[in-house]
């Protein structure tokens, strides 16, 4: 059949921005992509404001029927740092997550809002550049994530997502808003150093999933060639972990779903608070403000992604030339006949700095005792549990913490090999795994999904309502159980892998 209205998801992640269209069945239709990368510039990860548009253009391109278009969305990743003045003009170079610039910021915020901050966030990039002395903040009017840049570019709507504004400043879950006590703690914070704005000033409106966040300008038209015309509505924009959540209906409590790729976090819907802070868990919430539980970790695929490159350039000495999709395939099978915990082979995925672990900086390692059995199957099996590891460290305190999950759903390219990485996630959390068709391209698709939510639901209908007997209900998917001899040996693995960690952290003294 002939789709009459589609529902546009746009995502900026960190390796390309993904363009999902779906129909008024909920079912992928089109997608196009462009890939990029962050570069490190003066010590900072940032991306070109130039090329978010370049290749939002690109992926655009690769949509089908886009005067089919009912109503769009843009998603992106997470927190980062964003300012400019009252014309929108760029201050500083836009400062992604990745980077761990931030530690006395966020160590004196969360100590004065009782409430982890962590160095990814937006507010402690705001006061370290204010800690820091640096010029620009006396010109700030306003500051704002990846996505609501976008967003406002677009439509002249300078709003975000509730989900999204809890990664910039914590979120009232009952009013829907920034928490008014601690928006004054940090005004008090600030009070003697003689900025012309407070912070809700120059903080963006915060909307709650379903809302109407604005309408595609002839401005925001222009900036995208045509390649879509005016009028088309737009729901909030939202961080990628609020489209993850929506992407795997888990944004009820007790539920909760695993994001992996360049980065992994986990997001886990809480029931009732958490008893004290953690430094390695932040507080975020849905699309529509329920408090979230999320283990964000910067580190994932990208050591593995390397090494599958090296092995690619080893068969091709030897005239073979797969290509990538059988290249994972085979790698990650491969993994499966490795020990449960690995042969005594570790490896530190780190890149880059981590939060839970309290590292600033990163340096792969792969180690190994002279008796360890140093095999291809443990060698990729320890490239996987290291993914994961991390998040593991962060999900056993809230294990510790007795947060019941009935469901846990895994999404992302740690994913599209069927069962291998939804096996050792079930080993990592002890807990059943689902990933859904859709588990590979789960951001863009859930934008879409939001998209379609603010058109499409009844009067008084949530999220989860819609999601549930809308959406899903019926949907395939694969749930794995864990294997208790997973279990047991990736619980070896991770007390090896703490000890690693003092390795890796002799590793950024040295090299």
């Amino acid at each position: 059949m002939e789709c009459k209205k589609t529902y546009l998801g746009i995502e900026f992640g960190s390796t390309r921005i993904k363009a999902v269209t779906i129909d008024e069945r909920h079912i992928p239709v089109s997608a196009g992509d462009y890939t990029w990368a962050s570069t490190l510039e003066n010590g900072i990860w940032t991306y070109s404001l130039d090329e978010v548009f370049a290749g939002l253009k690109a992926a655009l391109a690769g949509v089908g029927h886009r005067e089919r278009i009912a109503a769009m969305g843009i998603s992106g990743m997470m927190h980062g740092y964003l300012a400019f003045d009252a014309d929108w003009n760029l201050l500083a170079p836009f400062r992604t997550w990745q980077n761990t610039v931030t530690g006395p910021a966020a160590s004196e915020l969360t100590a004065l809002l009782g409430f982890n901050i962590p160095q990814r966030w937006s507010i402690a990039h705001l006061y370290q550049a204010i800690l820091n002395g640096e010029a620009h903040v006396h010109r700030i009017a306003h500051i704002t994530t990846l996505a609501g840049y976008v967003h406002y570019m677009l439509t002249g709507v300078n709003a975000v997502g509730v989900g999204e504004a809890s990664g910039m400043f914590p979120i009232d879950s009952k009013s829907l808003c920034y928490d008014a006590e601690m928006l004054k703690k940090f005004d008090c914070l600030i009070a003697g150093r003689g900025l012309p704005w407070t912070l809700k000033d120059i903080l963006p409106r915060v909307l709650p999933a379903g809302e109407n966040a604005g309408f595609l300008t002839q401005r925001g038209a222009a900036l995208l060639d045509g390649l879509l015309a005016p009028g088309i509505p737009f729901a909030p924009a939202e961080g990628d972990a609020g489209t993850g959540m929506t992407a795997t209906n888990a944004v009820a409590p007790r539920t909760g779903n695993v994001s992996a790729g360049t980065s992994i976090f986990s997001m886990v819907v809480l029931e009732q608070p958490l008893k004290r802070v953690y430094e390695e868990i932040d507080l975020v919430t849905t699309p529509t403000g329920k408090p979230v539980a999320m283990v964000h970790c910067n580190n994932c695929t990208g050591d593995s992604n390397a090494w599958a490159g090296i092995l690619s350039e080893a068969a091709g000495l030897f005239g073979a030339r797969p290509d990538a999709g059988k290249l994972y395939t085979g790698l990650y099978q491969k993994s499966l006949e490795g020990d449960p915990d690995c042969g005594g082979v570790l490896v530190c995925n780190y890149l880059a700095g981590e939060g839970v672990t309290h590292m600033d900086a990163g340096r792969p390692l792969v180690l190994r005792r002279p008796d360890a059995r140093f095999t291809l199957a443990n060698f990729l099996r320890a490239q996987l549990y290291a993914s994961m590891a991390t998040l593991k460290i962060g999900m056993d305190i809230l294990a510790d913490e007795g947060v019941a999950i009935d469901s846990l759903t895994g999404h992302g390219g740690l994913f599209k090999t069927p069962l291998v990485g939804q096996k050792y996630l079930a080993a990592a959390c002890n807990a059943p795994v689902t990933c859904m068709e859709t588990a590979g391209e789960g951001g863009p698709y859930g934008m879409a999904l939001l998209a379609a939510y603010m058109l499409k639901k009844r009067a008084d209908e949530t999220l989860e309502h819609y999601l549930d007997t809308r959406v899903f209900n019926g949907v395939s998917g694969t749930t794995l159980a864990p294997d208790p001899a997973d279990v047991d040996g990736f619980n070896a693995y991770i007390r090896e892998y703490k000890s690693l960690l003092r390795v890796e952290r002799a590793a950024l003294e040295v090299l």
